[in-house]
């Protein structure tokens, strides 16, 4: 389970605003924040590690693309024999460019070497939902001006979760001189939500088997084996000279601080 939250071209300032938060098994191991590409011929790239399968869930360039990724849930887990999808926002994140990212991976991606999944890819031009979850080919669809959330579940579908997000962000998103400032720390705000929004019959029945905690934005399960492990906010200044501002949590956004990535660019 994840979550990502983007503003595209809600200010002009910064074109690109993502906040994420990150769901797993807590005892599965995993770094935080780190560096995940050294440039060379192709950009550098900061990201979450995976320490089991070497992939990433949220990726970011120095030229101001970011790609992240939710898993579509499955009744009886995973196929283990599968790629892993956390190699996905890295595909994404090696272009220097959303669009040649999406092209490529259009061209390069069959579906059904994964488990399914979404993914979120953008830059200072355009935003991209890629749908990774058709047995034929790879979905793209290109998102216009505004605030974007995806959940594990279609961007499309209604979702309480959803909901609660952009209620949250509504009162952050007027006009004011010092709207990026109020954005940051209402975003971090929002990331160690912990209500639990109501849902229907039907979405009660598609509660998964760690129940409703999972509703929440920050997520802790009963058992305390599983919850919100990390959180991130990236913010792509508009002007391209600057490299993105990465700033993420190891560990729960309720209980971790915030730490700045500009030293692992």
């Amino acid at each position: 389970m994840c979550l990502l939250v983007v503003l595209f071209r809600v200010d002009p300032a910064a074109p690109l605003v993502i906040a994420a938060n990150r769901d797993e098994y807590l005892a599965r191991p995993a770094v935080a924040m780190t560096a995940l590409g050294c440039g060379g011929p192709g950009p550098r790239i900061l990201g979450g590690r995976d320490d089991v399968s070497g992939g990433t869930w949220l990726a970011v360039n120095d030229g101001g693309v970011v790609a992240g990724l939710t898993n579509r849930p499955l009744p009886d887990g995973p196929d283990r024999a599968k790629r892993s999808r956390g190699e996905l926002p890295l595909r994404l994140a090696s272009h220097r460019s959303a669009a040649a990212a999406v092209d490529a991976f259009v061209e390069g991606v069959r579906p059904t070497d994964y488990n399914p999944a979404w993914l979120l890819v953008g830059d200072r031009d355009q935003l991209f939902y890629v749908d990774v979850t058709s047995d034929h080919r790879v979905e793209v669809e290109e998102l216009a001006p505004g605030v974007h959330v995806l959940e594990n579940r279609d961007l499309h579908d209604p979702s309480p979760k959803v909901e609660r997000v952009r209620g949250l962000l509504a009162p952050l998103l007027d006009s004011g001189r010092d709207r990026l400032d109020r954005l940051a720390d209402g975003l971090a705000d929002l990331l160690r939500d912990h209500d639990l929004p109501p849902v229907d019959e039907r979405q009660a029945a598609e509660t998964t088997r760690l129940g409703a905690a999972v509703r929440s934005i920050c997520v802790h399960a009963p058992d305390d084996d599983y919850g919100t492990r990390s959180s991130a906010i990236i913010t792509v200044a508009a002007d391209e000279r600057f490299e993105p501002d990465v700033r993420y949590t190891d560990g729960a956004p309720c209980l971790a601080s915030w730490e700045d990535a500009r030293h692992l660019w």
